[in-house]
């Protein structure tokens, strides 16, 4: 199995991920995000819109969806740089967020960006220098509607 797939078989557990979230992230476990769907090439994470998740104005908390669409791109770099050799510091340099509409039900975040971010990662063991990548990351409600989107910099570096 490869270091991506022995990464993946944990988040397919959902008591080893959860155990994960809650010991390395506990307000993403405590908020409800999940990761849905995993490869190589695209991840996708849902946040619910409960009584902890919300905000007064009767929709989904900004930082919630934030949170979910940083761990859609951060489940795909994290899988790339997995038990690497060198080991590859990962970080999260800069982020710009668009929001579309109040989300008021589950919303789906996705990227799609696997093969960048592995070239990237890739790129940063051969040169031995910081690289970075933009990611996007679509969310969307259940009615399948643009709710918000994330452009989320990841630098590497080996180490």
């Amino acid at each position: 199995m490869s270091n991506e797939g022995a990464f993946f078989a944990i988040l397919k557990n959902p008591i080893k991920f959860r155990l994960f979230l809650l010991m390395n992230l506990p307000s993403a476990f405590f908020s409800g995000v999940r990761v849905v769907g995993a490869d190589s090439n695209s991840c996708s994470v849902t946040v619910p819109y409960k009584w902890f998740s919300k905000n007064p104005f009767k929709s989904t908390y900004f930082a919630c969806l934030a949170m979910a669409g940083e761990m859609s791109t951060g489940v795909l770099c994290m899988a790339h740089i997995h038990q690497r050799k060198p080991a590859v510091s990962m970080l999260v340099s800069s982020l710009q967020a668009n929001y579309y509409k109040k989300a008021r039900s589950i919303t789906t975040f996705t990227c799609t960006d696997g093969e960048s971010i592995r070239e990237t990662i890739e790129k940063a063991i051969a040169d031995g220098e910081s690289k970075s990548i933009i990611t996007k990351s679509t969310g969307k409600n259940e009615a399948g509607e643009l709710v918000a989107e994330f452009l989320i910099t990841w630098s590497f570096k080996s180490k």
